[in-house]
């Protein structure tokens, strides 16, 4: 079925200075976003995710996550406030089947399913269905905990969204791992230098090992298990590394701060002790997941 995109007007929309909104999209989708693919695959096996699955992604961005769930039977809502751009390639993900990837070799078909799979712009309030069941999983796979007030930000999107979830639902909070395991740490504190070079500290800060749980705390859930995973990060050579984390967003106080052609120097030079002889670019990650249940 046709994948269902709905618009809302919502405050919470970001427009970030300086920024090509569309070549950012293009970025994320077909070079970042695939770094978290083992993160998704080691929470969806975990948790059995299938056609008895009714799943509403935070923050969905292009919808990699949610064509890998639907891939799996599963019915899925995807709703994020801050990207048209990143919404419309999720829904030509969810209507074409494919990962988006031009590089990609294989394709992810979606099995055929009673409801389409939705896309909606604005809150998760905004993806209420009353006549729909309410969901069995609820996804917030952008990880938190390490830029200023983003720990905040998900626990808004979480007493948003956790209404609309059943009693016991699993919801999944993600984050970086210890910054020891982390290689791209060392290339993340490029954005906090550059955005506070007297303190060093600005839009970026390591992870702590408490933040998912206090967040779900805070949020009233019930904690259930954890998990962590391998999330390397590869790139064909230094100038897509460059782009791709740029998509992120975690440098866009740097640039602003700055401008973007300090930042690409001052990241070409982080990411030299990770180019192989090759030219790629190789980064070992560990990531972090934590399942809390509704009560």
């Amino acid at each position: 079925m046709t994948p269902t995109l709905v618009r809302q007007h919502s405050s919470h929309a970001q427009a970030t200075p300086h920024v090509d909104p569309r070549a950012r999209a293009r970025d994320w989708s077909e070079i970042q976003e695939r770094m978290l693919v083992p993160l998704y695959e080691a929470v969806y096996e975990r948790l059995d995710v299938g056609g008895d699955t009714r799943m509403l992604g935070l923050n969905c961005g292009s919808g990699l996550a949610l064509l890998m769930a639907a891939s799996r039977g599963a019915a899925v809502t995807g709703v994020d406030s801050r990207s048209p751009e990143l919404l419309d390639l999720a829904r030509r993900r969810l209507l074409s089947g494919t990962s988006g990837d031009p590089g990609a070799d294989s394709t992810v078909s979606t099995r055929t399913r009673g409801d389409a799979p939705r896309i909606v712009q604005g809150t998760p309030g905004d993806a209420a269905d009353p006549t729909a069941p309410a969901f069995t999983l609820v996804t917030a796979f952008e990880p938190g905990g390490c830029r200023a007030g983003d720990s905040e930000t998900l626990g808004d999107l979480l007493a948003r969204a956790t209404p609309l979830a059943a009693r016991g639902a699993a919801v999944v909070l993600a984050g970086w791992g210890p910054p020891e395991r982390c290689a791209t740490t060392s290339v993340l504190r490029v954005a906090a230098k550059l955005t506070d070079p007297t303190h060093g500290t600005g839009g970026w800060r390591p992870a702590l090992r408490d933040d998912l749980e206090e967040v779900a705390q805070r949020a009233g859930l019930r904690p259930d298990g954890s998990g962590r995973v391998a999330c390397p990060f590869g790139y064909a050579d230094t100038g897509s590394a460059v782009r791709g984390l740029l998509s992120t967003g975690m440098f866009d106080a740097a640039v602003a701060a700055t401008d973007r052609d300090q930042v690409d120097k001052e990241l070409t030079e982080a990411l030299h002790p990770y180019q192989r002889p090759d030219g790629t670019v190789w980064m070992p990650n560990v990531f972090r997941y934590l399942i809390a249940r509704v009560r």
